[in-house]
């Protein structure tokens, strides 16, 4: 094996290499160890549908970090993969795809074989996210990878509808639903995404039966009021008291309505009457209930219009619409439309707008399971980070409503309700049954609808550790450490997992909920195919490696908020990558004398340790600390920009450069202790840097001679009393502020760093000491020809440059500095190239031509000008002064 690194540092010499080898040596399996205590993450499973993207990136990526970060800190870490069904999504691709081979629909090929090409699709896609997943270094357990409709889960699925259906929480009623008229399914609260939209108030009069008095009232969908079998006024409305109890005409179509009293109604918003329509609108059927109102259905499933809507059957709802209102304009109906801008509920899926409608459905009775749900994150059992979206979590569980199960689809997990085709009896079992327990017939037929995706998704941190039987992973690895999700899907999955967890486990799922933003790009708008502006993860993997994406996406991320992706800042992460590849490379080659390493250990060199090499020890054991109070935080972002600026910083920029003599020095034992420090240093730093990026840390660790193994199965480092040297510290900290503000000054001066200059230093305050520690250091990092320590500035030029820091003066004779004749030299020629700029710019303002005609903007930008050089000349004139 080579003994140093390759001369350029390049991942794709090694990324694909050392994940086999991880997963060859078995370094991401986890087994019961009762000694250690478990830390478990079950992955978000990603849609078998799903092309890796910028947010599962992030997702994975901080998953990832917390499993490396747990399993080398002593705790038996376990980090289960799976995927997800995904009903609606992956039913849509599979129906397309029979449509275009075969021309037919899913009724036409029929229920078997459409699932037949469905698992085959499944065989298909499902492993190509869980390839791309691996290309960002994911340590999962590859081994107890799940499937939301695997045996063990489809089992679990089926326990919980049973057990749900025997305590008396699930039923099967007509209630109003979400309807997509496009996927031809019912969705949940959750699945409906709210879009703002341009719409209208339709008035149309109704008239009072047997009076010539009309009611005004207003709607946003008149093709509903086909299905109108009622009016509702607030009991307090005195423009409408007397109308209770009297009927109301449905233009058009005649039928009666009853005018009824409810406390529903708003008295100041619209005209505060309000159509009843109980099979098209929730509110509607709650108020129809409480006054025994017709429920009058007037739409098929496509949200075409059926019998019950006369002439308008067959129209679709919107062509409806339009002729309906033509219609009342011309039988003197319409009073008038006014503009009404709303939000409008859409299918998440197919952004179709959802038809509220009445249908038998299953439901789960919410009030009962959301109340557990809701205590533990109150107790402090279950906690958000960031806390903030607590009240996300609370808000939904708090005004939860009765949750529909059933989907009209074909893939996903079939109801386990089972019917006699004889007399109608309705069976909930975990096994078909054989006969019917009423009548004892044969001719069981079981419930075609399948349960929402989120039912069984629900149970994923306890189905994948095998409930419903009580193994020993389930009592050893749950409840699960930490969620980590987008705030995206708080309700839809994690109100979801809450609820389940407490009902079949009676404990909370997980200790924390980590909640992250999403990946936006650099505008700030959200990726999607039509902005065109979605950045492929892979891309970014096969251009910069790994480890440069994910220290992006965690060095951009704070728990909760969105984050912008800049290519910038991967190149960014690459550089910085390249900097530590380029840093241990200069380690290892001044480690290629075997002899220097014998009993390189901290009491072997102890007494060869200069300051240099004590400050960075302790600030190595410092920043240990930090970090790691970091990542008990969830301070991802935090922990790894801390641990890049001191790698780069000070290790890189200064410990090395401070080295460097010693490393090229004669004196043996001095460049022993040098190298000691160096990998010693570099070796906590790689552990601090393992988690975030992974694989050039395992490959730099491979080069290490002090350590034995590979990095992913090393201990993490901590805080250690005997690396603690805060005099050193402060110390440095002094001369290395010194340093940095010599060097300002001679940047300012021009002077080249070839061109050394004696630096006097005058302490007080007891500085003295760490200042004589420091004098080889102003030689080697300040261009220092010599450094002269004195207790007074008795002796000192008075043309000498003074730096003042605390407790500290420091001075350079300006003649070391500088060589008088040609720096006026240069300096007379940037005077006249000033003048000239100010005498042109004149030229132009003094101008009448100019002034008339240039636009202000440039008028402007030209006074700005002349203001910059008169400025520059003023400095050049005062330097002059001073040599003169």
């Amino acid at each position: 094996m080579e003994r140093n690194l390759a001369k350029n540092y390049n991942p794709k010499d090694f990324e694909e290499r050392i994940y086999q080898e991880w997963q060859e040596k078995g370094c991401f399996k986890s087994e019961i160890n009762k000694d250690k205590k478990s830390f478990t993450i079950v992955m978000p499973p990603p849609n078998i549908t799903g092309q890796l993207h910028m947010g599962h990136a992030l997702d994975d990526t901080l998953q990832d970090i917390l499993i490396r970060w747990k399993r080398m800190d002593g705790f038996e870490a376990l980090w289960i993969p799976g995927t997800d069904h995904a009903s609606i999504a992956t039913e849509v691709k599979v129906v397309d795809r029979i449509k275009k081979e075969t021309g037919k629909t899913k009724y036409e090929v029929g229920r078997e074989e459409f699932l037949k090409q469905a698992w085959a699709w499944k065989e298909e896609f499902g492993g190509k996210i869980v390839n791309q997943v691996k290309k960002l270094g994911a340590s999962c357990d590859w081994d107890k990878e799940r499937f939301t409709m695997d045996e063990g889960c489809n089992k679990a699925v089926t326990k919980f509808f049973v057990k749900l259906y025997e305590e008396g929480h699930i039923y099967r009623g007509n209630r109003i639903i979400n309807w997509c008229p496009d996927c031809l399914t019912t969705l949940s609260d959750a699945e409906v995404e709210h879009e703002d939209k341009d719409g209208n108030f339709w008035h149309i009069k109704y008239p009072i039966k047997d009076s010539d008095e009309f009611l005004e009232i207003a709607t946003t969908r008149p093709e509903t009021m086909l299905g109108d079998s009622g009016i509702a006024v607030h009991p307090e409305d005195d423009r409408y008291r007397h109308l209770i109890g009297k009927y109301a005409i449905l233009p058009l179509v005649g039928r009666e309505l009853p005018i009824v009293a409810d406390e529903y109604v708003d008295m100041e918003f619209g005209t505060g009457a309000v159509k009843m329509t109980p099979a098209h609108d929730p509110n509607d059927f709650e108020v129809g209930k409480r006054h025994g109102l017709e429920e009058i259905n007037v739409m098929n499933d496509d949200a075409t219009m059926n019998e019950l809507a006369g002439k308008y059957r067959g129209m679709d709802r919107y062509e409806c619409r339009k002729e309906l209102v033509k219609d009342l304009d011309e039988s003197g109906y319409l009073i008038n439309i006014k503009k009404h801008d709303h939000a409008v509920g859409t299918c998440y899926r197919c952004h179709t707008v959802i038809e509220p409608r009445l249908s038998l459905q299953w439901f789960v009775k919410m009030d009962e399971l959301a109340k557990p749900a809701i205590d533990i994150l109150k107790n402090g059992d279950l906690k958000f980070v960031p806390e903030k979206f607590d009240k996300t979590y609370l808000q939904w569980l708090e005004n939860i409503r009765d949750w529909c199960v059933s989907r009209q689809l074909w893939w996903g997990h079939q109801i386990p309700a089972y019917y006699c085709q004889e007399c109608g009896e309705i069976m909930v079992s975990e096994e078909h049954p054989a006969s019917c327990s009423k009548c004892s017939s044969t001719n069981i037929k079981q419930d075609d609808d399948v349960l929402d995706t989120w039912f069984s998704s629900g149970l994923w941190p306890f189905e994948v550790l095998g409930w419903p039987k009580k193994t020993e992973e389930l009592d050893y690895y749950y409840p699960t450490g930490v969620l980590v999700t987008g705030y995206d899907i708080i309700f839809f999955w994690v109100v979801r997992m809450a609820f389940s967890a407490m009902f079949c486990m009676n404990e909370k799922p997980f200790d924390y909920v980590l909640v992250h933003g999403l990946v936006r790009d650099s505008e700030g708008r959200k990726m999607s195919k039509s902005l065109g502006n979605g950045i492929d993860p892979l891309e970014i993997i096969e251009q910069y490696g790994a480890d440069a994406l994910r220290f992006t996406l965690t060095t951009g991320n704070s728990p909760g908020n969105d984050m912008r992706f800049y290519m910038e800042r991967v190149e960014f992460a690459r550089n910085f990558n390249n900097k530590l590849w380029n840093a241990s490379r200069f380690v290892f080659m001044n480690l290629e004398d075997e002899t220097l390493l014998e009993n390189l250990t901290r009491d072997e060199i102890k007494n060869n340790l200069t300051l240099a090499d004590k400050w960075i020890i302790s600030r190595t054991n410092r920043i240990v600390k930090e970090v790691g109070e970091n990542m008990d935080k969830f301070e991802l972002g935090i922990a790894l920009s801390k641990a890049y600026d001191f790698t780069w910083s000070e290790y890189c920029d200064w410990y090395i450069e401070i080295v460097k003599p010693r490393l090229y020095g004669e004196d043996r034992e001095a460049k022993r202790a040098a190298l000691y420090t160096l990998t010693y240093v570099l070796e906590k730093i790689l552990k601090l840097l393992h988690p975030f990026i992974p694989f050039i840390t395992e490959e730099i660790y491979s080069y290490l001679p002090t350590v034995e193994g590979l990095i992913i199965k090393a201990q993490y480092p901590h805080f250690d009393e005997n690396d603690n040297m805060e005099i050193e510290e402060t110390k440095m900290d002094l001369i290395m502020e010194a340093i940095r503000n010599v060097r300002n000054v001679r940047a300012e001066m021009n002077v080249p760093p070839s061109k050394k200059a004696k630096i006097i230093i005058v302490p007080v305050n007891g500085k003295k000491e760490a200042m004589e520690d420091g004098k080889e250091y102003f030689k080697s990092l300040a261009s220092a020809s010599e450094v002269e320590i004195k207790d007074t500035k008795e002796g000192i030029p008075e043309d000498a440059v003074s730096i003042v820091i605390d407790g500290v003066e420091l001075f350079i004779p300006l003649d070391e500095l500088v060589d008088f004749e040609k720096e006026k030299e240069r300096l007379n020629k940037e005077k006249e190239k000033a003048m000239s700029e100010i005498k042109r710019v004149e030229g132009k303002l003094n101008n009448p031509g100019f002034m008339n005609k240039a636009p202000e903007k440039l008028v402007e930008e030209e006074k700005a000008k002349k203001e910059k050089f008169e400025e520059i000349l003023k400095t050049i004139e005062e330097r002059l002064k001073k040599f003169n």
